[in-house]
């Protein structure tokens, strides 16, 4: 089972730039999509549905904002929209499908410009917790993919001592990742194979920064524990670049 992660940043721009072909090449068995930035009228499901995929997309009340989907080549048993929160629902941030042996959640994780919406990331990241701790205990495999806006730990950002008062490297949302982690009983599936150093998924479109390499790791697969036998590769696919993001990979035998 092949499974992607991807912040597209808009799916409409991406699929000019072929993002349909690097699908098709790429074959993932499921992949979630963050920041698709269209209601489901603006996104081309009927081609996703001619690659041989069933699409189901969360898109934000404000339009070309957020908004998250999953496309799965094999039919979930349920789609869950939201998380029952209507902040957080509002603006398309959390879709989850339902397969007989495990459950696949796409989140994109608030990024936060300002004090008001730092501290909004925060309340979020704190009831996604809670929110996955309490679905573990109906649903123990869990596969949850998604930009986190978090890098966790210095090996994960490009310089870790000059932006460590930059949100998306500060202390309680490192901290909060590591409670994350430990407290759901989760696996990060890149780390899980890879302790390298340069390894990134998001490049600022300033100062040449993906050229430099000059990046952050962002975008996660994180697998319940109970999959640690299961999981047999995790790679960064740096070489798509549909977005400021690249893609991340995940497999496991099911």
């Amino acid at each position: 089972m092949k499974l992607i992660t991807y912040n597209v940043n808009g799916i409409r721009a991406a699929f000019t730039k072929d993002f349909l072909g690097w699908l098709k090449t790429a074959d993932p068995d499921i992949i979630c999509i963050q920041e698709s930035k269209a209601g489901n009228d603006q996104i081309d499901i009927e081609s996703l549905e001619k690659a041989g995929y069933h699409s189901y997309w969360h898109s934000a009340v404000r339009k070309g904002y957020s908004g998250v989907g999953i496309a799965s080549k094999t039919k979930p048993n349920h789609i869950e929209y939201g998380c029952g929160i209507e902040s957080y629902d509002n603006e398309g941030r959390i879709i989850r499908a339902d397969y007989d042996e495990f459950s696949v959640i796409s989140v994109y994780v608030p990024s936060a410009s300002n004090i008001e919406r730092l501290e909004f990331k925060m309340q979020f990241c704190h009831d996604f917790l809670d929110y996955i701790k309490n679905l573990k205990k109906e649903i123990p495999n869990l596969i949850i993919s998604g930009d986190f806006n978090i890098c966790h730990q210095a090996i994960d950002i490009h310089n870790p001592v000059g932006l460590k008062n930059t949100s998306g490297f500060l202390p309680m949302e490192r901290e909060w990742m590591t409670n994350f982690i430990e407290e759901c009983e989760l696996i990060d599936s890149f780390r899980f194979f890879n302790n390298e150093p340069d390894n990134y998924t998001w490049w600022s479109y300033r100062q040449n920064s993906r050229a430099n390499n000059k990046g952050w790791r962002l975008d996660y697969n994180f697998a319940s524990y109970s999959l640690k036998d299961k999981l047999s590769r995790a790679v960064i696919l740096k070489e798509a670049v549909h977005s400021d993001h690249c893609p991340a990979l995940i497999e496991f035998n099911l």
